[in-house]
């Protein structure tokens, strides 16, 4: 039996969106992969210039085989900075990002890098007199279910375990160039009832109206006495995304229909549909 090869993962995470917080476990959710192995290193909420310089370096250390960056808006200084060290090296890598990375796309491109570009993965509302750790926390939860649900976290992961297949069989990864929209959503998800669908959909663009508030709220109005409302309005739009995604999936479960693709501990993807029904490994 020949030794399973190891691919090394490293991941740099500059401040944060929902996918950050939860995307090296969408690559191994059963913690028992035998093929990858990750290093995470996060700046935390900061995103400036100096804390890359300090942070990034210690990835290196893991010589990885592919990289990915993780950043709110990678056209500001912090994560620009970020993506010029990453296309400074040989190792394949991409970027994962919100709806502002759209300004960099082309920056992105020429620098050979990969993209992800998740147009529902919306800006917090960050406004002091309304964001605590507690709406902080029930804002990012809300997001990550309809990312979860909708089906954007598996586009993730499929394309993410499509390079991790190409490294490992000594062959140029293909870097991907993706743009999720509402139509990612409509030609893409795997519900078998169109109701379903349509809620999912109906989910999903209420997370680009989000980013759409919070940003007029965060950096266009001055008065708190219009920010205040509408930073409160956003969050409750995320909650009720949130309770639509949740009412697309029941709609699966009545028919036993959920779709759901285990990783096996060889990284090939695994498929069922039917509960009681074992997984099978896509060849």
């Amino acid at each position: 039996m020949t030794q399973q090869q190891t691919t090394k993962i490293g991941i740099f995470k500059c401040g944060n969106i929902a996918s950050s917080l939860v995307f090296e476990l969408l690559l191994d959710e059963l913690a028992d992969r035998q093929d990858i192995k990750t290093r995470t290193i996060t700046t935390g909420s900061k995103m400036s210039v100096e804390d890359i310089e300090e942070a990034l370096p210690k990835l290196f250390e893991f010589a990885p085989d592919l990289l990915i960056l993780i950043s709110p808006n990678t056209s500001l200084p912090g994560p620009t900075k970020a993506r010029e060290k990453l296309s400074n090296t040989r190792i394949p890598s991409i970027i994962i990002s919100d709806a502002p990375a759209k300004r960099a796309k082309s920056d992105i491109e020429k620098q050979g890098l990969g993209y992800i570009i998740i147009l529902g993965d919306p800006l917090i509302g960050a406004r002091r007199e309304f964001l605590d750790p507690t709406e902080m926390a029930i804002f990012n939860s809300n997001i990550i279910k309809v990312l979860a649900i909708t089906g954007v976290y598996r586009i993730i992961h499929q394309e993410i375990d499509k390079l991790i297949t190409a490294i490992k069989k000594s062959s140029p990864p293909v870097l991907p160039k993706l743009v999720i929209d509402i139509s990612t959503i409509r030609d893409t998800s795997n519900f078998t009832n169109p109701y379903a669908k349509a809620k999912a959909m109906a989910a999903y663009e209420l997370l680009e109206k989000i980013a759409e508030i919070n940003f007029q709220a965060c950096f266009t109005e001055k008065d708190c006495k219009k920010y205040v409302p509408l930073v409160a309005s956003a969050h409750e739009i995320a909650q009720a995304a949130a309770k639509l995604a949740e009412e697309a999936r029941e709609i699966e479960k009545t028919s036993d229909t959920v779709l759901r693709n285990p990783h096996a501990k060889d990284g090939r993807i695994k498929t069922k549909t039917r509960l009681m029904s074992p997984p099978t490994a896509e060849e």
